[in-house]
């Protein structure tokens, strides 16, 4: 199946004026073994994923943080892991290691690098978003230009650099993060749909 090919750049103005679009399905907050399983049990029906996450920001020169949240979008909910729950981790190194189910997002690399941090995993069938809008000759391959030249709409940044790894997170937080794998998803159907993927949406990470 094909579709109507986006142009390869989109100014900022461009941008601005599209609709703002966010995700408003089902939110689940995996703190809990119950909710832990239903995320699962649902992750496990998707043959592709739109996966993310999000870290707490660095203002000063040599700061750095783990990965505060993992986000994963399935056709019908998106699931936010707090990261400093470890009970999450094997359901997550699982989720990596399926070869059965793609994980699509933007820079997906440099995520599963900084998640491996904090537990092991070898990571299968990753599609690495903006590696595929550069090889279809669009230099704009962050997810925001993305959303707007594939997609058609704007993703407000108004949480980018709020505290993620706060105990409790704000409303707006969660649905912010819950857009990014939303839209990671949405772009990895869109890209399916343009001929983008040719069949073989795995992409191995450099070592």
């Amino acid at each position: 199946m094909s579709g109507n090919a986006p142009g390869d750049t989109i100014t900022r103005e461009a941008l601005a004026e599209l609709p703002i679009r966010r995700y408003e399905g089902p939110v689940f907050l995996v703190e809990d073994m119950y909710t832990l399983r239903r995320a699962m049990i649902d992750i496990h029906q998707e043959t592709v994923v739109g996966f993310d996450t999000e870290t707490r920001p660095a203002f000063r020169k040599g700061e750095h943080y783990p990965p505060s949240l993992a986000q994963v979008a399935t056709a019908r909910a998106v699931y936010v892991f707090p990261l400093r729950q470890t009970a999450c981790f094997p359901g997550l190194a699982e989720l990596m290691e399926q070869r059965h189910i793609v994980k699509a997002g933007v820079a997906v690399a440099h995520d599963l690098s900084e998640l491996a941090q904090l537990f092991p995993f070898t990571a299968n069938t990753v599609l690495d978003l903006g590696r595929v809008a550069k090889r279809q000759g669009i230099a704009q391959s962050g997810l925001r230009n993305l959303a707007g030249l594939v997609l058609g709409f704007r993703i407000p940044k108004g949480q980018q650099t709020t505290n993620w790894s706060a105990p409790r997170l704000t409303a707006a937080q969660i649905q912010y993060a819950a857009t990014d794998a939303w839209v990671s998803r949405e772009l990895a159907v869109h890209f399916a749909q343009l001929g983008w993927l040719n069949g073989n949406p795995g992409f191995p990470l450099p070592p």
